[in-house]
């Protein structure tokens, strides 16, 4: 497989795991960079720009929860939370603040490697839609927003739209596909490059926050709306209609 040596950051503060962490992922072709301090963490992602962040959640000095808020807006790669605790608390508040995916601990190598992967494919899908020449497939609007796919932004109201990696991949496939719905199956596979556990409330955590961003209603959207049983819908008109709201 090759990466092209993308580089990864591992803030981990766990010495023994970070250690075989890095062994394993820099055996699959990986520049691995390791931080062990929460209070260090947030400079050497904004400094070094890695390609990708994976943050544990328990650290000396400043917490992952922290750091993920700090450099959400200002670094725009994919990060992946580690968390030890069995509960979905902390796996919805690290969604929440804007990252991309999270992975429990104990940490199989397989499964950590498989998620990288899949952020990574997601990464790529839309740099090679960069470079088609159908400005369809670049660029979505609907009245006043604007989505596009090679700069990877989006505009409300020709305001930037602040979108993590996971709710800008979420909107761009909603918002191509508009007015139809598509199912949890169907987004897992193509947002995460996973398949839907019937558990995993991450693509749940991205709606909502998109709906806030983009100024949808929570209480009865009509943006993006769900449908019972299905899954969730783009509504292709919807722009328009929100401006008299």
């Amino acid at each position: 497989m090759n990466e092209l040596k993308k580089t990864i950051l591992l803030v981990e503060d766990d010495l023994r795991l970070s250690e075989l962490v890095r062994e394993y992922l820099e055996k699959q072709g990986y520049n691995i960079l390791v931080e062990h301090q929460g209070d260090w963490a947030v400079d050497r992602i904004l400094d070094e720009a890695p390609d990708m962040v994976i943050l544990d959640l328990m650290l000396p000095g400043k917490d992952g929860l922290s750091i993920c808020r700090d450099v959400r807006t200002l670094y725009k790669g994919p990060i992946l939370i580690l968390t030890a605790r069995e509960g979905d608390m902390d796996q919805v508040a690290g969604l929440e603040l804007g990252a991309d995916d999270y992975v429990k601990k104990p940490v199989e190598p397989r499964v950590l490697l498989a998620r990288i992967r899949a952020l990574f494919r997601r990464a790529d899908h839309f740099g090679a839609d960069a470079g088609i020449s159908d400005e369809k497939k670049k660029r979505l609007q609907f009245g006043s927003l604007v989505i596009n796919s090679a700069s990877r932004s989006a505009t409300l109201s020709e305001e930037s739209v602040d979108l993590s990696t996971t709710e800008f991949d979420l909107l761009w496939h909603l918002a191509s596909e508009a007015g139809k719905v598509l199912d949890r199956d169907f987004l897992y596979q193509s947002v995460k490059g996973i398949e839907y556990d019937g558990i995993d409330r991450s693509m749940d955590v991205a709606i909502s926050r998109l709906r806030k961003k983009l100024n949808d209603n929570p209480d009865q959207p009509f943006r993006i709306k769900t449908v019972w049983g299905s899954g969730y819908l783009f509504v292709e008109d919807a722009w328009d209609k929100s401006s008299d709201q």
